[in-house]
């Protein structure tokens, strides 16, 4: 029979007994703790505590020096990747983006700086000598070219893709280690434009560092268990572009792409006690690969 509304239930009929779970860290809320601070009593988990005379106090007040513990610096709050939460997670990438805008501005007002910028292996082609060209000792190309842009449409796209990928990237590795990860995905994206492309073909853009970018995110998404879809079509989509254009150079993007997959596992795989070491290390090992790529090619062209 029914149960008519407002009659007393049993036992029986009750649900599940309700789980009573822990508090949350205030500053990581997807970690239950049972540790607060001994002065303002909010939830605080093991990477937010700090020792003090008495049990343990939140970094707030610790840095107001309401009491006494690790220095205010030990306990700013602390990304995915470890670096230091900024108040601006996408201030560096806006200055990349300036950056580019301003080598665009500058290319456009005076047109003789593009020669010296791009990626170039060796110009004129043999039997003549080079006289320009990283082969000729002009490593600052791989630099710079990275920021070079010649068309409005290139630099849009560029940047279209720095904005969309960078800020997000930035809020959670920290501005450190996203430089780390766009200069070094830049350089590689040059050095494999280097070893495979025509020494007299010349290169330019920031699309090798973007597709460091795109490398990153798609590690980072694994990481937190997000929906991978949008970030593989995106990718997809880019890749087709990559080999079906012409005047595209397509060893920039792979280059850019397995370098960014590497240092972006590195960064949010660490292990936490050998974090920085771990990851500046892949950073590190990924230079030495672009410096080898690079005097492989120089001593084949010379």
């Amino acid at each position: 029979m029914d149960q008519a509304p407002g009659s007393p239930q049993g036992p029986a009929d009750q649900g599940p007994p309700e789980v009573h779970r822990l508090p949350t860290c205030y500053r990581h809320p997807d970690r239950e703790t049972g540790i607060r601070c001994t002065r303002c009593e909010r939830a605080i988990c093991p990477e937010c505590m700090v020792s003090a005379s008495v049990g343990f106090q939140c970094p707030d007040c610790v840095r107001s020096g309401s009491g006494t513990g690790h220095p205010p610096a030990a306990s700013r709050p602390r990304t995915l990747a470890g670096g230091t939460v900024a108040a601006d997670p996408r201030l560096l990438t806006k200055i990349l983006i300036g950056i580019n805008l301003a080598v665009f501005i500058a290319i456009h007002a005076e047109s003789s700086l593009l020669g010296h910028l791009v990626l170039l292996g060796a110009w004129p082609p043999p039997p003549f000598l080079p006289v320009a060209g990283v082969a000729d000792g002009e490593w600052y190309r791989l630099v710079t070219s990275m920021f070079a842009h010649e068309e409005i449409w290139h630099i849009a796209f560029n940047m279209l893709g720095l904005w969309w990928l960078g800020g997000p990237l930035e809020a959670a590795l920290g501005r450190v280690r996203y430089l780390a990860l766009y200069l070094v995905s830049g350089l590689a994206g040059g050095a494999l434009t280097y070893l495979l492309a025509a020494p007299s073909q010349a290169s330019l853009g920031a699309s090798g560092a973007i597709f460091g970018l795109f490398g990153a995110t798609a590690v980072l998404m694994r990481r937190l268990d997000y929906d991978m879809r949008p970030i593989i079509a995106l990718l997809v989509i880019n890749l087709i572009f990559t080999f079906t254009w012409s005047n595209i150079a397509w060893q920039a993007h792979i280059g850019g792409l397995v370098a960014g997959a590497v240092i972006g596992y590195a960064m949010v795989h660490a292990p936490r006690e050998r974090r920085s070491l771990v990851q500046y290390g892949t950073c590190a090992l990924v230079l030495a690969v672009v410096v080898a790529l690079t005097l492989i090619r120089t001593a084949q062209l010379v």
